[in-house]
């Protein structure tokens, strides 16, 4: 597994916004999603493909996040995630949004493999592990 963080630009616009022009607190898990699936599309991994191919979703079974101060309409923002525990059927990656270089959120996100059709628990296929390993 790297230890460098896998990071993904978001820009903050309006819809994600309350009426304050202060990012809704639930967008915040939006943008965390976004990063974890361009982290996997970085490494070759298509989720439409390990649906189609292997059988296979990957979905969040808990967050834990920490909202430290809050991001703005037009806010450039740096989504970062990193694996940090790899299981046999399960992931755990850290994650942090930032402006600049002010830490925004902290999040531990657990994300379960499970089968496409009934949606019970299933092994992460070996070729996925292997690329979690470079």
């Amino acid at each position: 597994m790297s230890e460098a963080a896998f990071t993904w630009p978001v820009r903050v616009y309006w819809e994600d916004t309350d009426a304050g022009g202060v990012v809704y607190y639930a967008n915040y898990l939006k943008f965390l999603e976004r990063a974890r699936s361009e982290w996997l599309r970085a490494l070759g991994i298509g989720q439409a493909e390990l649906a189609e191919r292997d059988g296979i979703l990957f979905v969040v079974r808990r967050v834990e996040a920490d909202y430290l101060r809050p991001a703005r309409y037009d806010d450039a923002l740096t989504v970062a995630c990193r694996l940090a525990e790899v299981g046999r059927a399960s992931l755990e990656m850290t994650q942090a949004i930032r402006c600049d270089d002010v830490v925004l959120l902290t999040a531990r996100v657990r994300v379960a493999c499970v089968t496409a059709g009934q949606i019970k628990p299933a092994r992460i296929p070996a070729h996925v592990l292997e690329r979690f390993a470079t």
